[in-house]
């Protein structure tokens, strides 16, 4: 039976809607997934709409809140769905895109079917480059991280930029669940991957998304059951200095130890 057909024989159900059936004068705290559209968040910014970022961990663990998606699945969209269950808000907006993956377009159907606030599956198509001067800065990994991920609730990037560094170390994938993972790296990490387009504002920039620095020890970071593992193995492969990484909800001491070992090896450590 067809996912379509499964959705419609649910009791009650329904499916997300478009942003064009939002009654916007409703919409005073949104939570968002991914990265959506520019115009979208424009119109969020200029409604003074709080804006969750559910992506991130906001919400006390807590495994009735997840447990619309299978225990084996990305521990993003996991959270996603423990914030949406528990938050206040007033509608979900999910990019469901080529900008995110196949999980986002499931787990925005069937939380559209549990909650009773709107979830709004919407289509991140930008292409207007808005630069990466985060990513090429000489802020610590963990900083600009949380300066990137925190940029996606606002439709234009800061005014003024850090400087830039030469870069000494890599870190390519999508933003981790567990920040803690980040202070293993060296000063002068330059981003790349995903989060690279998180900041550039063009999620569904494969391009961008592929590019690496072959000069520099690189870590090709996904969460684990992502589908973005794949990519990161392909890339990591062709890489001259890599280290291929899966890590799900935590970073464990496994992890932690490659990424140690990884530095020291490649002399990024010193």
């Amino acid at each position: 039976m067809s996912l379509h057909r499964f959705h419609n024989n649910l009791p009650n159900s329904k499916p997300p809607i478009e942003a064009n059936q939002v009654d916007w004068a409703k919409i005073k705290k949104a939570g968002i997934v991914g990265v959506p559209p520019r115009s979208l968040i424009t119109r969020l910014n200029r409604q003074q709409v709080t804006i969750y970022d559910l992506d991130e961990p906001l919400v006390a663990a807590n495994p009735e809140a997840a447990e619309l998606l299978p225990g084996v699945y990305c521990a993003i969209l996991r959270t996603v769905c423990a914030n949406a269950r528990q938050l206040p808000l007033d509608a979900v907006f999910i990019d469901t895109g080529a900008g995110k993956c196949d999980g986002a377009r499931y787990t925005a159907r069937l939380l559209a079917a549990e909650l009773t606030i709107p979830v709004v599956a919407c289509d991140n198509q930008d292409r207007q480059p808005l630069g990466n001067p985060l990513c090429r800065s000489a802020l610590p990994l963990p900083e600009k991280m949380q300066r990137i991920t925190a940029g996606v609730k606002l439709a234009q990037p800061p005014a003024s930029a850090p400087p830039s560094c030469p870069p000494r170390a890599g870190f390519w994938g999508v933003p981790p669940r567990d920040f803690s993972l980040l202070e293993l790296f060296p000063a002068q990490t330059h981003i790349y991957g995903w989060t690279r387009c998180m900041e550039n504002k063009t999620p569904a920039d494969h391009d961008l998304e592929s590019h690496f620095n072959p000069e520099i020890p690189t870590v090709f970071y996904a969460q684990s059951f992502c589908p973005k593992t794949a990519l990161a193995r392909f890339l990591a492969a062709r890489h001259p200095m890599a280290l291929y990484l899966d890590a799900d909800q935590l970073g464990g001491g496994s992890a932690r130890a490659k990424i140690q070992a990884f530095f020291e090896l490649t002399g990024a450590a010193s």
